[in-house]
């Protein structure tokens, strides 16, 4: 199976990253998790730990081997870095080449392909700079798997809801069928 890197940022949706976790590590995948700072705030790092019973990463400076540079070391052995879920500041930071914490720096040295779920709100997700960043992405070859529609977290209604974990899962599968 498959060596996957899973990056959960800070949206309300981190809950369905943990399902997903969990569905990949099931299905055999080696899964190791790296969290924003947002995301510890709504999903533990403890809960990603349990699913996948590997450390998960959330700090760029707190590393237990010193002579491994921790963001390219990580994504030399990944062969899919899976975004689940992907935050209108993750994916801005991203197209713009930002990297400030361990997960956007990890997506700055992937050499393996990229497939972002975003997740935020319908309003967000129809700002014309979320788009363009969008696209920038697409353009860089990331697979974007588009929200889906429905209500999010604050009431609205409308494209911004995460894809489900056995959509994504699904496209984690196509993605690593076709050499990702």
């Amino acid at each position: 199976m498959a060596r996957i890197l899973l990056g959960v940022s800070g949206s309300i949706a981190a809950y369905k990253g943990a399902d997903l976790c969990s569905r990949l590590a099931r299905a055999g995948h080696e899964v190791t998790v790296v969290m924003t700072r947002a995301a510890t705030e709504l999903v533990t790092p403890l809960t990603f730990a349990a699913l996948t019973a590997r450390p998960v990463l959330t700090d760029m400076f707190k590393r237990e081997e010193w002579a491994k540079v921790e963001h390219i070391d990580l994504t030399d052995r990944a062969e899919l870095l899976v975004l689940a879920p992907a935050t209108a500041n993750l994916l801005g930071k991203a197209a713009h080449g930002i990297g400030d914490d361990l997960l956007t720096t990890v997506l700055l040295s992937a050499a393996s392909p990229v497939l972002a779920a975003p997740a935020m709100n319908p309003r967000m997700w129809d700002n014309p700079l979320v788009r363009e960043n969008v696209e920038r992405l697409r353009k860089a070859g990331w697979e974007i798997l588009e929200p889906g529609e429905g209500s999010v977290a604050c009431g609205h209604v409308g494209q911004g809801r995460m894809r489900e974990p056995a959509e994504i899962h699904e496209a984690v599968d196509k993605m690593l069928a076709a050499g990702g």
